[in-house]
């Protein structure tokens, strides 16, 4: 089971950071990136960022950071081999617990369908992606979402019923043609750090059909998205799930400090 909070934290292992100059008992962040390298290098910029705001200019995070090679891992998606990719990330959240790491991030919201398995493979705590969402959304008293990302995380049910279930919220997807070219931008374009401007208006367009429908936020449900989507490109609030994400991680491990 995935827990919001923390599940477990390792006390001698935190103690013994303390001892570390300047770490002030910071906890180390554990990334499993590379799915894609565009997004992950994002969150290594907004994680060390906000360490820097809020500890002064020359501060950063303490992080591990496993990257995989996404090429594999994307074909394995688009042939449903879903058994595979998990053991491969439960094979990276270990080699982050034994290397030190005192949570698991993982970098990428479409291989959270696959959260259950990751978070069990390990004893220190896993932050899903979706519960920054849902307590942001809360924050700001939104309760129906317009979600984008991949056609798995808006067509299977993994993401969705995370933010109905554990925050009560209601999720809204495209239509079918609009999730086929949501989709087609994130692995043709953005996965390739391509920056398109028809790609900009036409999630715009679709931004604004979710509007209509009913929604109050859009979700930037894939960590990509971010490269694209700016808050004042979106006729919506924006709740960015690499921002929300990257901002929880720092959460966990200042917590302490």
């Amino acid at each position: 089971m995935i827990y919001a909070g923390i599940r477990h934290i390792d006390t001698a292992r935190m103690n013994t950071s303390a001892h570390h100059p300047g770490s002030e008992t910071a906890r180390v962040i554990g990334l499993i990136g590379g799915m894609s390298w565009e997004s992950s290098a994002e969150y290594y910029k907004l994680i060390n960022q906000d360490v820097r705001s809020r500890l002064g200019p020359l501060r950063s995070a303490r992080l591990l950071m496993y990257s995989v090679d996404f090429g594999p891992i994307e074909q394995a998606q688009h042939a449903g081999r879903w058994d595979d990719l998990a053991g491969m990330l439960e094979d990276a959240a270990l080699r982050l617990q034994r290397g030190g790491a005192d949570c698991v991030v993982l970098c990428t919201n479409t291989m959270h369908k696959v959260a259950d398995r990751v978070a069990g493979a390990v004893s220190i705590p896993f932050l899903h992606i979706a519960d920054p969402v849902g307590r942001e959304a809360a924050r700001t008293g939104v309760q129906v979402l317009g979600l984008l990302g991949t056609r798995f995380t808006m067509e299977q049910p993994f993401m969705r019923e995370r933010l109905e279930r554990e925050h009560g919220l209601q999720v809204l997807v495209p239509d079918e043609a609009d999730r086929a070219e949501v989709h087609r931008v994130i692995y043709e374009e953005l996965c390739t750090g391509v920056v398109c401007e028809a790609s900009r208006k036409t999630y715009q367009r679709i931004i604004e059909s979710l509007a209509r429908r009913g929604a109050q936020a859009v979700v930037l449900g894939c960590t990509e998205i971010t490269l694209l989507i700016r808050p004042q490109d979106s006729a919506l609030p924006v709740l960015d799930t690499t921002r929300l994400h990257a901002q929880a991680a720092v959460d966990f491990a200042l917590g302490g400090v």
